[in-house]
């Protein structure tokens, strides 16, 4: 049967339009020759038609296997471009900081009071947002359904937990003052209290982690916990030789901030049920947004101020650390080489290398090295089959690189 002239398909798709409540239509020049899924559609859907619900949500969604990945760029393509991540699981985030209460209340009012104070909702969630789109990204494209798991909302949880244990017990071992806009938990409550608090939380996640009852997840978010510590005694150390020790500070970076992110993602992707490639591209998708808002932080810390930051500036020279924007600059200003490694110890040494930095193209180069790892997340998930939360995690790692806190 001969295909259907270009005017007969733009009435029948303008008539469907109508009935449901589509604005606009843009059509390519030749629609007689162009797939459906390529069409760009703009406009409030309603109404009940056989359009509406090809065109749910604003895709035209592809047919492929739910356990292969995507390689046709036809069926990558970015077919809304205006997504909010964090709206699209706005109710499951309004609940988790009131879950993980739940999971600490305990008799000792004290040690609840402290365990509890960064869980006021008023932190970016940034861990379990990224996990839950995750979840919902490849249920949809391994079951054709964005519905999260309760053990996979249990897993972004455990990420927070994790994540916020560890942020006590670093503000101990940096003496950071502050924390997300208030005063740190040690600075309230003594450094002894504070390591406590970040153990029980610590230990509270695992048995939450132990509770999903699943060996494979277990035994994957347990290398979390051994990454962190790994990469702090990493942090500790510096390598002499110029050639490692970028390498150095990229492995760190991995093992005290992506590694959360990219088993978290993992571990979610074998709760769904998902394949062993599509459990890969989970986590390499965690492990470069990771990387990506570990530079991006870095690079922070040289170009905002206390008020937007939440914490100190500059804290990282005064801990003895050489980040991204340090090591960039080096390659220009050698000075900087014995600096490192007497960990910014001398005297000026710290307001030094800041005019260093400042002078240089470390900031510059560090956020190019950011945009690197933020584009190679996006090509990965746009391995997963069309869907909102898939392109929401495109705009997570768009939004890494705008972020100013």
């Amino acid at each position: 049967m001969a295909a259907p002239s270009s005017r007969l398909q733009k009435h029948l798709l303008r008539l469907c339009a109508r009935k449901a409540g589509i604005k606009q239509i843009l059509f390519p020049q030749n629609i007689s020759s162009t797939p459906a899924k390529s069409l760009v559609v703009r406009g409030k859907l309603s109404g009940r038609c056989a359009l509406q619900k090809q065109l749910k949500n604003g895709f035209i969604p592809h047919q492929s296997c739910s356990h292969c990945l995507s390689t046709d760029p036809a069926q990558q393509t970015r077919v809304l471009t205006e997504v909010d991540p964090f709206q699209l699981i706005e109710q499951e985030l309004h609940t988790l900081c009131d879950d993980i209460k739940a999971e600490l209340v305990n008799s000792k009012k004290e040690l609840q009071t402290i365990t509890q104070y960064y869980f006021d909702g008023k932190g970016k969630s940034f861990r379990p947002a990224v996990v839950m789109l995750v979840s919902k990204a490849l249920n949809s494209h391994t079951v054709a359904s964005e519905r999260l798991l309760p053990s996979q909302k249990r897993v972004a949880m455990i990420a927070e937990m994790i994540h916020t244990a560890s942020l006590i017990q670093d503000d101990v071992i940096d003496d950071s003052k502050t924390r997300r806009g208030k005063e740190s938990v040690h600075m309230t409550w003594g450094h002894r209290k504070a390591i406590f608090s970040g153990d029980f939380i610590l230990s509270v996640a695992c048995i939450a982690l132990a509770r999903i009852r699943n060996e494979r997840v277990v035994t994957i978010l347990s290398q979390v916990i051994e990454d962190l510590v790994r990469g702090e005694f990493m942090q500790l150390g510096s390598k002499e030789d110029e050639d490692e020790r970028f390498a150095h500070y990229l492995k760190k970076t991995f093992k005290k901030t992506a590694s959360l992110i990219a088993n978290s993602c993992k571990a979610v992707a074998v709760l769904g049920d998902c394949s062993e490639q599509v459990a890969e591209l989970a986590y390499n998708y965690g492990r470069n947004i990771g990387i990506a808002f570990q530079l991006i932080d870095d690079l922070l810390d040289f170009t905002s101020c206390e008020a937007v930051l939440g914490k100190p500036t500059a804290a990282d020279l005064s801990l003895g650390l050489a980040t991204a924007p340090v090591l960039f600059a080096a390659q220009e200003y050698s000075e900087l080489h014995p600096m490192i490694m007497r960990r910014f110890s001398s005297e000026g040494d710290v307001m030094r290398a800041r005019d260093l930095v400042a002078m240089s193209d470390g900031v510059a180069q560090t956020r190019m090295l950011a945009e690197k790892h933020s584009q190679e997340a996006i090509k990965l998930i746009r391995q997963l089959a069309n869907s909102q939360t898939r392109i929401a995690l495109e705009q997570i790692a768009e939004l890494v690189l705008k972020r100013k806190k």
